[in-house]
């Protein structure tokens, strides 16, 4: 029967035995609006016609008078590679929240989820994302905004949870594969990683949770993302911590923030992360801020704390240039 419950991930989503998924978060539509919102103004624009996908453009409205060119980000959204998009309430409100303090041009990324579209398809969508954005790289792409505004000599990549994950992988891919004709480098400046998403099927270090019911759980969410996956959280697109035949050493750009909540199950995996990019050989400069006392994703939870203040002046800061 259809009611009969295969995996119950309250309260992000249930799937059912007859492969039907309930999404109970994230499908709330917030509209894009030309008026200032917290000074920023936003805009939906398709991207990929064929997939009807778009990205939420957002500007500071004092730039829309300007004229003036600004640093481009590029966010990819979290949620397990399942659940969440761009247009909800939750990400509109932290990109016009990043992108008043940031004073950038931002690009918010939909991409097929899972398990409708299993992986590599979110990263494909990625891709072709950052593909559209950098035909605006000599001011004459589809988009006038990013012909306008976007500075694409400050690109930076950034995305939470399974979009951190995202931005990792684009930035590793920009380094191989050309963006546009007009680059000589991978156009990108450098990412931000909050609370990425990488895991593995044995503990990362001997600090990492060996509880049996939270790694198996882990376990799951990446079988539903990803069920082709031979190796499960093996796979070299979640497990790029802990394989040693995952080289990063020629991730694409030139300096990294990765974001740490202390009581983040993914704590270990992405402190990792952070120590195993600095020993690659890698050229660029990374940094590690840690949040003391909070969980996964805690800022976007409850965005008006404190320390949810903190994490987005850093997030600001590293895009204005200051480390």
């Amino acid at each position: 029967m259809d009611s009969e419950i295969a995996f119950d991930f309250s309260p992000g989503f249930i799937i059912y035995k007859s492969g039907r998924i309930e999404r109970l978060t994230g499908e709330t539509i917030v509209p894009s609006s030309l008026t200032p919102h917290n000074g920023v103004v936003s805009k939906d624009v398709v991207y990929s016609p064929g997939d009807n996908l778009s990205v939420r453009v957002f500007l500071p409205e004092k730039a829309a008078k300007t004229g003036e060119k600004l640093p481009l980000l590029v966010y990819f959204h979290g949620g397990a590679f399942i659940i969440e998009t761009p247009f909800s309430p939750t990400y509109h409100t932290f990109l016009t929240t990043a992108v008043s303090a940031s004073d950038c041009i931002a690009v918010s990324v939909d991409y097929q989820r899972q398990p409708e579209h299993p992986i590599p398809i979110p990263y494909d969508n990625s891709w072709t994302s950052l593909k559209w954005v950098f035909t605006h790289i000599a001011g004459c792409g589809p988009e006038n905004w990013l012909n306008k505004h976007a500075d694409f000599s400050k690109v930076f990549l950034a995305g939470d949870s399974a979009g951190a994950n995202i931005a990792h992988h684009m930035t590793m891919r920009a380094a191989k594969e050309k963006l546009s004709p007009e680059l000589s480098d991978s156009g990108i400046s450098g990412i931000i990683l909050v609370h990425p998403y990488f895991w593995s099927k044995t503990p990362v270090d001997d600090k990492e949770t060996t509880d049996v019911t939270k790694r198996s759980r882990s376990e799951v969410l990446w079988k539903i993302a990803s069920p082709n996956s031979k190796d499960g959280v093996d796979d070299p697109l979640i497990n790029v911590v802990q394989l040693e035949s995952v080289d990063i050493s020629g991730l694409g750009c030139g300096k990294v923030l990765v974001m740490v909540a202390e009581l983040d199950l993914l704590v270990r995996q992405d402190w990792c992360y952070a120590a195993k990019l600095e020993r690659s050989g890698w050229m660029g400069e990374v940094e590690v801020m840690e949040t003391k006392g909070e969980s996964h994703v805690f800022h976007l939870k409850n965005p008006d704390t404190q320390k949810a203040h903190e994490l987005v002046k850093k997030f600001a800061s590293f895009i204005k240039g200051v480390m």
